[in-house]
Parts: structure tokens; sequence; C-alpha cells
């Protein structure tokens, strides 16, 4: 396995509030999350900064290499479940992180087998040869008005309240995560990222940039590149595990 990222303020913002980590929890496993925060300047960092520390650390204190199936997605909950309340905790007792959250979007990729938890609209996709797939489903007013028939996809990406997300770690005592298993394997890739990337990038435009290339180390850049290129009014973050 290799993984590239690549992060930055984009075209028009003066901090960047997204974060990202990837640990390798062993020789065959790696554990990759990336989060955008928000809460204005004083918090937006602080909490997605916060939430990707602590769910790093929380799955590599109870990382066992025999945990499969429900057991690991009951370990990665659980991770979910502290981050969020570690950034509540934050936003209750300081004043100037009143109010502030973030998106998660975490992947724990061992051998032939992924699984990937996410809270709001920070994606992850699998992309193959032969196709890229959203792996996640956002968590978000557009996502809701879409599975109503209200919306479509197409519309959806210049609706004037695309950016306004249902669930956030951090904004409430409790929040529940999706979790996803798949099966992966050789020439294969995962793709997560922050919407200042999937906001301003269509599914095949992805596709063609990492599946087609012959220069996988610089994919991260050129997602960046032609996002910036387009005005990248938000953070635009990546993280790209090759299998």
């Amino acid at each position: 396995m290799q993984y590239w990222a690549s992060t930055d303020l984009g075209a028009v913002r003066t901090q960047n509030q997204d974060a990202y980590q990837v640990e390798k929890l062993d020789k065959n496993t790696i554990l990759c999350v990336v989060c955008d925060g928000m809460g204005g300047a004083k918090a937006g960092n602080v909490a997605s900064t916060l939430a990707a520390d602590v769910f790093i650390k929380e799955v590599k204190r109870a990382w066992s290499s025999d945990l499969t199936g429900d057991r690991l997605e009951q370990m990665l909950r659980g991770a979910v479940k502290l981050a969020n309340f570690t950034v509540y905790d934050q936003a209750q007792q300081v004043a100037d992180y009143s109010g502030m959250g973030t998106t998660l979007v975490a992947a724990l990729i061992r051998g032939k087998k992924a699984t990937v938890v996410n809270v709001g609209d920070s994606r992850a996709y699998f992309i193959t040869a032969d196709g890229i797939r959203q792996i996640t489903m956002d968590h978000s007013l557009v996502q809701m008005m879409i599975d109503r028939g209200e919306l479509t996809p197409e519309k959806a990406k210049r609706y004037p309240g695309k950016n306004l997300i249902t669930r956030a770690i951090g904004t409430e005592e409790q929040v529940q995560c999706d979790v996803f298993n798949l099966n992966v394997g050789k020439e294969t890739y995962i793709l997560m990222c922050t919407d200042g990337l999937s906001n301003l990038m269509d599914d095949q435009e992805i596709l063609f940039e990492i599946a087609h290339s012959q220069d996988r180390e610089n994919c991260c850049e050129r997602l960046l590149d032609i996002v910036k290129k387009r005005g990248a009014p938000d953070n635009v973050t990546s993280v790209l595990v090759a299998l």
C-alpha cells in the first residue's frame, strides 16, 4: 500500500480548517482520516484537528490485528463517539469554541478489506480502472432533497444551501456515523476528500486523474491544481491510498 495527501487553503480562504492524518497500524494495515472544520476563524481548525487526533489515537489504543467484522466496526464507532464527545465538550467549555464542529471520513484498510466511516459531507470514493463509486453518503440538506426527489444531482451542485450538513462531529452530545465495508485489491484506490474538492470536480474527472494517470505520486496535487484553477472557494484536502 502507498498513500499520498494534500491540503491547501484554496484560493479564497485565509485559514485552512481542514485536517488529515495517516497512520500505519501494522505492515498490512493503514488508517486515514480527513476532517473539515466549521465554527468560524477561532474554532473550525480546532474542531477538525482535535477530531482527527482523538480518532486516530483511540483507534491505535484499541487496535488489535484479530479485530474483524462487528468488533472492528464497534471499535471504529467508538473512536467516532470519543472524537464527537471531545469536540462537543470543548465547545461547551470554551466560549470561543461555541458551536464548532467538523465532518469526519476515515478508512481502515487491511489486506483486501476496507472499512469506511463518515459523519457529514466529506467523502470516500472507491476507484478502479473501470470506474469510480462514492462509498459514503453525504449527511447534507441537498442529499436529503435528492433522496426525496426534490433535486437532481446536477441541480444540487448549484443549490444555494449545498454546504448545509445534517450531521457533524461535536455539534451535539451524540452523533451517529455510517459504516461501509468493501473488498479491495491490486490496482484499486480509495480517495478521501473534503467538499472543497468534490464540489468542483465530478466523478469522471476524478476517475481520469487517478486511474488513468502514469504519475500516481502527484495525483493529489493535480486534483488541487484543477480545483484552484476553478476558483477554489473552500479549503481543499485529499488523501489517496493505492493498493
